[in-house]
């Protein structure tokens, strides 16, 4: 029976862990595969912990591991959102980069080079200037990276630069200022957001402090969680509590993300 569970146990944390991003490069694509494979191990090193354990230790072990795979999913996500604001503010640097140069005179060749240079991720849009394919398709695919949608206001200024004859230094000059105003928004959103987090964290940290408490005034709150049927349907009620509370404050995080 303490088998079955383990292995049951293993195959939760399989289906728990995120699955590769369908993106267009297929480097992103490895690199999930590379942090996936540690989480794989560490699933399976804690399915090997859990078949050790005496049986009144099993339903709370099971219960921990879940909650620490749901933890480490919402972990990876607040990381993969930072990520997505850095090469957010790639973008602005590199629309900004453009318009001075091209202001200043300098070819789209060069100043696409150079952009090339400092963000490594636009290298397939100078290559394409420099062979004469069309720049808006590269700059769209280049967009399918999280953070980088903007890029589709840049191909969009690029095209009709270049369709209609206008300068293209005004287009790509206009495209910046908009993304500064929008990036002023961002922020207070981004602030009026931080509040909520950090009351969502603070709320999903009290039960620690209550067991601190509890155990100060001489009772032994942990000893009926782990070791008292009524404790386990305690442990799994509050940490099924504390984590869902955490992942909807980071849902309704993306859904105003995906409104602006």
């Amino acid at each position: 029976m303490t088998l079955l569970a383990a292995l049951a146990t293993a195959a939760a944390v399989a289906l728990l862990l995120p699955g590769p991003p369908a993106l267009p490069r297929p480097r992103r694509t490895d690199h999930a595969t590379s942090t996936r494979r540690p989480l794989l191990l560490a699933g399976a090193a804690l399915a090997a912990v859990v078949i050790g354990l005496p049986p009144g230790w099993l339903v709370p072990a099971v219960v921990v591991l879940a909650a620490g795979v749901g933890g480490w999913r919402l972990w990876g996500r607040r990381g993969q959102r930072r990520a997505a604001e850095a090469t957010g503010r790639r973008v602005l640097e590199t629309c900004e980069q453009l318009g001075a140069e091209l202001s200043a005179g300098q070819p789209p060749g060069a100043a696409l080079a150079r952009a090339a240079t400092d963000w490594p991720d636009l290298a397939p849009v100078a290559e394409s200037f420099r062979v004469g394919a069309d720049v808006p398709a590269a700059l769209r695919a280049v967009s399918l990276r999280p953070g980088a949608s903007d890029l589709r206001l840049l191909a969009a200024a690029w095209h009709v630069a270049h369709r209609t004859g206008q300068g293209l230094a005004d287009a790509v000059d206009r495209v910046a200022r908009d993304l500064v105003a929008s990036r002023a928004t961002q922020r207070l959103v981004d602030g009026e957001l931080a509040s909520a987090r950090a009351t969502a964290r603070l709320v999903a940290a009290l039960p620690v402090a209550a067991l601190a408490m509890g155990s100060g005034v001489g009772g032994d709150p942990l000893g009926f969680l782990i070791a008292t049927p009524a404790g386990w349907l305690c442990l799994a009620a509050g940490l099924t509590c504390g984590l869902g509370g955490l992942w909807w404050i980071e849902a309704l995080a993306r859904d105003v993300d995906g409104a602006r």
